[in-house]
């Protein structure tokens, strides 16, 4: 750890004991020392609005809860307290909760590590990077988790269909930590130009919180403009639901760039992939007798670069998976790495290019296997950068090329 970031550290930790809690009637209150910084202790029990004159910082895991709106301004910071296990900070929309984060490629919502010293003026001054936290420094703080009431494929010890279950890494002593239902169109709010970074602490068990997770989701939610930069586990991964993303830039993270569970029925359009630490992708089915499939397409990966690597697999799918991939390019190298060694009966491959010379081309198959339909050598980038340009991977240059 480098000398900046450990002072950086122990000047997040003082602002943690120095700033203030709540009043005596639950609400936050300014920071005593700096009247910009607002400590958040408490769930969101009644509509508010956080705005982009101030740092929020969340003091713990904090729930929007059923019935209520967070609406973020464009330009607003939220930085997430140093915690592990119960002590994780991270931002939870519950189900029946709305989050409205309506950001700007001039303006985009960051959501990042107390330790990180970006504040409202470098928006401004359209600085979106990080001044002193390299983008692949991890698990500083949680990360930000979205449920909804869309349909789920989960199952009880007893093997029998459930229709709600608890999110992964918050205590069932939580019940905002509950998602699925029965409603597709279900409205959880409107995330658009939104940049999380560092997170993925450790909340038990081995178990980090992704950058973005989302849980029954419903397609009446807008997600789309996203970044997630150095997150320690996932960058997003999906929980069922029927949300659809698009404009996605996952960039360096500590596990899966893309992680799909329990027959998410949405689609994926446009994004780039840069150097998660396992699989690009992730790729799991129904885990109940719900079955959906889910489509991603134009996309753009790059495995290796002069840092880094990936590793794990390049796509990791089984045979229990329905998912249909399309128009997605792996840029060179890809030497020694491959794709998943199960069976992909239920995958369906369109435009699948490997920059690979065509001999090498059984290589990237597990045990140089078949090659599946749909599945080609050469190939060009997929995805539309220009949409991109706002975010820190496009500005440090991780996007060059593509």
């Amino acid at each position: 750890m480098n000398t900046r970031l450990l002072a950086t550290l122990f000047v997040a930790f003082g602002l943690l004991f120095a700033a203030c809690n709540k009043d005596d009637e639950g609400n936050t209150t300014p920071d005593p020392v700096d009247e910009s910084v607002v400590r958040v202790t408490s769930n969101i029990t009644a509509d508010a609005t956080w705005t982009a004159d101030k740092v929020y910082v969340l003091g713990g895991r904090i729930s929007v809860v059923d019935g209520v709106t967070l609406t973020i301004e464009p330009g607003t910071i939220i930085k997430g307290e140093a915690g592990t296990g119960p002590n994780a900070t991270a931002l939870l929309i519950a189900r029946g909760a709305k989050l409205m984060a309506e950001g700007t490629a001039s303006a985009p919502i960051i959501f990042t590590t107390i330790a990180d010293e970006i504040m409202p003026d470098d928006i401004k001054a359209g600085n979106f990077a990080s001044p002193n936290l390299d983008p692949d420094i991890s698990g500083l703080w949680g990360g930000l988790i979205v449920l909804g009431k869309a349909t789920i494929s989960a199952s009880n010890d007893n093997n029998e269909d459930i229709s709600e279950v608890q999110i992964e890494g918050i205590p069932t002593s939580d019940a905002n930590g509950l998602y699925g239902g029965n409603n597709d169109a279900d409205n959880s709010g409107v995330l658009t130009y939104i940049s999380i970074r560092h997170g993925g602490s450790n909340i038990g068990e081995g178990n980090e919180i992704n950058g973005l997770t989302l849980g029954g989701v419903g397609t009446g939610t807008v997600i789309e403009n996203i970044e997630v930069v150095a997150n320690q586990d996932d960058g997003i991964e999906w929980f069922g639901g029927t949300v659809n993303v698009k404009n996605v830039v996952v960039w360096n993270a500590g596990d899966d760039a893309i992680d799909t569970d329990q027959a998410w029925a949405g689609t994926l359009d446009n994004f780039v992939v840069v150097t998660p630490a396992g699989s690009c992708f992730e790729l799991d089915g129904p885990e109940g007798t719900y079955v959906a499939r889910h489509t991603i397409q134009n996309g753009t990966v790059v495995a290796v670069t002069d840092s880094r690597s990936i590793g794990g697999s390049l796509i990791d799918v089984d045979a229990a998976t329905p998912v249909d991939m399309k128009n997605i390019h792996f840029v060179a190298p890809l030497d020694g790495l491959s794709i998943t060694e199960d069976e992909v009966e239920n995958t369906t491959f369109e435009n699948i290019t490997f920059a690979v010379d065509e001999a090498d081309l059984p290589s990237l198959m597990e045990q140089e296997g078949a090659v599946p339909a749909g599945v080609s050598a050469g190939g060009s980038p997929q995805a539309d950068v220009s949409v991109l340009s706002w975010t820190w991977a496009s500005k440090a240059g991780g996007l060059s090329g593509l």
